[in-house]
This record gives structure tokens, sequence and C-alpha cells, in this order.
């Protein structure tokens, strides 16, 4: 896709962006849930961008879907700036 897709990983997170590098490759859960991450993110944005249909359901369920991916990547993203 030509155009920028919002809510990435690297634009959420700016500041760590190595963390992130580095997290992929070193931590196979957080890369799974960061896969899937943007999967759902970039079919949200193809439905927001109307070059997807979906009803309303299935547009919020990936919504919530989205949320709670990023909750858990945060919470691993957190503990590794804590140095856990």
């Amino acid at each position: 896709m030509s155009q920028h897709t919002p809510n990435e990983l690297t634009e959420i997170f700016k500041r760590d962006r190595d963390l992130l590098t580095a997290l992929k490759a070193e931590n196979g859960h957080y890369a799974r849930l960061a896969e899937d991450y943007h999967a759902v993110n970039r079919e949200v944005h193809r439905i927001e961008a109307e070059t997807e249909a979906a009803s309303d359901a299935r547009t919020e369920a990936l919504k919530k879907q989205r949320l709670k991916l990023l909750d858990e990547i945060t919470g691993i993203v957190d503990a590794a700036r804590a140095g856990a």
C-alpha cells in the first residue's frame, strides 16, 4: 500500500524503534503479537480508506482486537524499557 498506514507500532513507539527491532529479533511472543497487530491494523486501515468493505460489527471487532494487541505489546515494551 503506497499511502501511510496510521497506528503503526513505529509511530506509536517513536522513541523505541531500536527496542522494537531488538524485541522482534529476540522475543518470539512479541514478534507474533507485532505481526498480528500489523495485519489487523492494515485491515482496519483498508476498511477506513474504503478500499475494503466490512460491516460495522466487523470493523468494531477488529478495532477491539487491535487495542487488545496494543495493550499486550505496550506491556512488553514497558517491561523491556524497565530492563525486566
